[in-house]
Formats: structure tokens, sequence, C-alpha cells
């Protein structure tokens, strides 16, 4: 165990995993090391920054034009005063105000783009016919419709029955909830940021309403809020995960890409505490596994939250099992990059910015589900920049490995990382390789045994035609040799076999008697 220690090239320590600006909570490599709180108000500030900058640029594009407008009117009223003077004329005519009329409608329109988030959300504008778009895009498939249709009722229902207890409240934020679906829907200019900071206002100012409605009850504003993203977010979901404005699905491609590249990396070279050849070890990394892989057939962002903090859980798991005590955060990382490894989970990074952009921001900063979603990201990062200085390997043995040249399950040379050395029998003594290679014995009988059933079977097949043909011709030979002959059979009276006839009375006259 102390040369996997001397040999880890995966080490994070905790102060890593939390928020850059030293707020406490954890921070997240998609908010450049900062906590969702951080990020926003970061968010904002650059925003807001971001506006003043374009309206000192405005103010100064006005000021040009204005001075070039002036010039020019100018210069062309001298020179009709020395062609031929005119009288004054009282007012400009109406053609002599088009450029600052111009100049005034593009400030306009400059001013309108660049208001807040939350202003443009709940514009009047926003309510405009958002039926039609829907009908004029991609029809889905009727299965996939049908089966969305029916988890969205059931949400609503859930929703509804989960709002009764809350009586005059809960009508409330269903009407808000309703409303905010609706204008959201419409929605469609908006980048995956500002949806993202639509909802992240929502979710503040619910919470806010909530608290002061429970006097501050935490608990209870948890417990409806969680409803509340459910109800949101499964409505929301195909509108607003992995958006064609992002460059998302080019992310994952990428990553796929890259974990499949590196589908090479051993447990060893990871220095990962769990040993596979215990069965209860084995269970918890393949449920560990199915756990990342479920993550995208989940619709709220909490489910899929919950996907990756079960996963970590089995990880743990596994480790306390091999080890015989509680795992560590060092053993939990290297852990965890081998299972991603393993399962290559589909669109990681769309379900990574989906948890980033829509999750109850009090989720990721707090608690071990925010603990467990930042070390995934730390993981997913470490993916993209590994190297062959943190697998403690020569770059021409990585580029190798990477091409597919060679094999370090295969590679004499690399015994110290494998494990491979001999025993005096030739078995191999790394329990993988030697569990790999009762499999394919085991595989090899299987596949024996296979063949000599089907040689066994197309014998007893053509023993069955020899054997029908042999019947049919003896019973053949049979009738020629010994023709069937029925001969007639001759009548006989009814009492021919009646031997006592003579011994019998004489039958009985009827007589006629005198009446």
């Amino acid at each position: 165990m102390s040369q996997r220690t001397e040999r880890r090239g995966i080490h994070v320590d905790q102060s890593d995993l939390l928020c850059k600006k030293g707020c406490g909570y954890y921070g997240n490599a998609a908010w450049q090391g900062l906590c969702s709180k951080c990020w926003r108000e970061e968010y904002q500030r650059v925003r807001q920054k971001q506006i003043q900058d374009d309206w000192a640029l405005a103010e100064k594009l006005q000021r040009e034009e204005e001075a070039a407008y002036a010039s020019s009117h100018g210069a062309q009223s001298h020179s009709q005063t020395h062609s031929h003077p005119t009288p004054p004329h009282p007012h400009p005519g109406p053609a002599s105000l088009g450029p600052f009329s111009k100049f005034e409608e593009k400030k306009t329109n400059e001013k309108t783009r660049k208001v807040t988030t939350v202003k443009k959300f709940f514009s009047p504008s926003s309510r405009v016919a958002p039926k039609k778009e829907n009908q004029e895009g991609r029809t889905p498939s009727p299965s996939n419709s049908r089966r969305t249709s029916f988890d969205m009722d059931q949400v609503s229902k859930d929703f509804v029955d989960f709002l009764k207890n809350l009586q005059k409240p809960g009508k409330e934020i269903h009407k808000q909830c309703r409303a905010f679906i609706v204008n959201m829907s419409s929605k469609k200019d908006l980048s995956a940021d500002e949806l993202s900071e639509c909802v992240q206002d929502f979710y503040q100012s619910m919470a806010e309403r909530l608290m002061s409605h429970f006097k501050g009850s935490s608990e209870s504003v948890e417990q409806v809020m969680d409803q509340v993203e459910k109800y949101i977010m499964t409505r929301l979901y195909k509108s607003v995960f992995c958006p064609e404005t992002t460059d998302d699905e080019r992310k994952d491609l990428a990553t796929q890409t890259r974990i499949r590249a590196l589908r090479w990396v051993t447990i060893q070279m990871l220095c990962v505490s769990m040993e596979e050849d215990i069965p209860e070890v084995s269970e918890n990394v393949v449920q560990a596994i199915t756990d990342i892989i479920e993550m995208d057939s989940k619709r709220v962002p909490r489910d899929k939250l919950g996907c990756v903090t079960r996963c970590s859980k089995h990880i743990f798991s596994a480790i306390r099992i091999t080890k015989n005590e509680p795992a560590s955060a060092d053993d939990f990382l290297p852990a965890l990059i081998y299972i991603v490894l393993k399962a290559n989970p589909p669109r990681l990074q769309s379900n990574i910015q989906y948890i980033t952009r829509f999750c109850n921001p009090s989720r990721l900063m707090t608690g071990e589900d925010g603990y467990f979603f930042t070390n995934l990201c730390c993981a997913v990062a470490f993916i993209e920049k590994l190297d062959a200085q943190s697998l403690n390997l020569s770059a021409d043995e990585f580029e190798r490995y990477m091409s597919g040249q060679a094999s370090p399950r295969s590679n004499g040379s690399e015994a110290d990382w494998s494990q491979t050395d001999s025993a005096p029998g030739g078995a191999p003594t790394n329990p993988v390789l030697a569990e790999l290679n009762q499999n394919l014995e085991m595989l090899s009988g299987l596949n024996r045994r296979q063949e000599a059933v089907m040689e066994a079977a197309q014998r007893l097949q053509d023993d069955l035609l020899t054997w029908t043909g042999g019947v049919q011709q003896e019973v053949n030979g049979a009738l020629e040799k010994y023709p069937l002959e029925i001969l007639p059979r001759p009548a006989s009276a009814m009492d021919d076999r009646n031997t006592d006839s003579d011994n019998l009375p004489t039958p009985l006259t009827p007589q006629m008697s005198a009446g």
C-alpha cells in the first residue's frame, strides 16, 4: 500500500473543492471554482459592467454622429448660402431629422436588448404565440410523445396533490409556477446562461416567499422547493437540456472519445483501493457504474444529482470493504475516476451542465450532494487533462497506449503496474488477470461442449432419417412377401349352432276361447 501511495498521481486537497472566494461553500469548475451564490454575484457584476460599457459606447457614438451631422449640415448650408441665398427656414423639415431619428431608434433597441434578464423574461411580449412555434417545430415520435405526456401528467398530478396540503399558499404557488412555465417556454432567443439566470431568480424569489410563510422553517421550504423544481424542470426539460445555443453536444462527444481512448487505464495505475475479486466489492462497482449511467435517463436535476450520490456511496462501500476501514477523500477521487472511465456515461458534460444551471443552488453549495457532485466535476476535469505524469508513465509508453500500439495488460514491461509476474505454475498473480483467464477458459470449455452437442444432434438426426427409411423398407418387404388376403365369411342362421333343438317341445298353438 505504501508503494501505491508514493505513486499516486491523483490528489486533491479539500480546500481545492471549496469556493475560491472563501465563503465556505463548495465550488464548481463550471463556475470557475466559485459556488453558485458567488458565481451569480460575479455574473451579475460582469453583466452590469457590460451594460454600462455598452451605454458608454452608445453615448459616444451618439455624440460622434451628432457632431458629424452638425458638420455636414453646416457645410451644406454654407455652400447653399454662397450659391444662391435662400430665406431661412423657421424649422427644419422632416428629412433633416432622418439620421438622428435612426440613431434614436437604434438607441431604443439597444436599451431594450440590454435590460436585465428578469425584466426581459417577464415582459408582455413573452406571451405571444408560443403555440405556433411549437407546431412548426420538429414533431417527436408518437411513442416518445406519449411517454413524455404521461410523465408530465403524472408530475402535475403529484404536484397538485402535494400543494393541497398547503391550502391557500399552494394555489398561489401553482399559479406562479404555471405562469413561469408559460413565459419560459416562449423565450426561444435566450442563451443557456440567461435561461439559468431566469430559473435561479425564480427559485430565489420563491424560496424567500416560502421562508416568510413558514416562518424560517428551512426543512419545509426545502420540501416545497424540491417539488417546485421537479414540476418546473420536468416540463421544461426538452427546451433547456443541451440547447442548440451551447456547445454541450460537442463536449459530450469529445469526452466520450477521450474516455474511450483511455480504456487501457488499469485500476493499479490510478492506485484505487478496491479489490474487484471480492464479490461484495465487485457488486458495488457494478452498481456504481449503473447509477452513473442512469443519470442520463432522469429529467429533474435533483434526480440526476441523486444518481451521483448513490454512485459515490457505492464507491465508499467498496473501498470500506476492501480496506476494512472507512474510506478517505484521497481514496474516493481515484475510485470515482476509475468508475467514470469504466462507465463512459452518455452525455456526461450535458448532464453536468444541466445540474449546474438548473438545480436548486442550496444542494450544490453544501451537504453530501454538493460534495459528491464537486468531486465528479474534478474527476471529469482530471480525465480531460490526464497525461503520462499523472499515471507515472513515460511519454513514449503513454503515447503507445493511447494509439493502441501496446496495452499494459499484455506488455511484459508493465509488470510493475499490472502485477503480471507469473507464479511457478505459470498462472498470473494479478487477481483481475486470473479471473479474466478463468473466464476465457470457461468460455473455451463451453464452446467445446456446444460443438460436441451440435455434432451429437447432427448424428441423431442422421440416425433418425436412416432408421425411418429402414423401417419403411422392412414393412414394404413384408407386405410383398406375405400379401394380406381377406376371405368371405359364410352366412349362417340364428339357430345353426343350437344342437339341442330336437329335445325342445313343440311350439304353442293359439286357441280361440268362447266368449
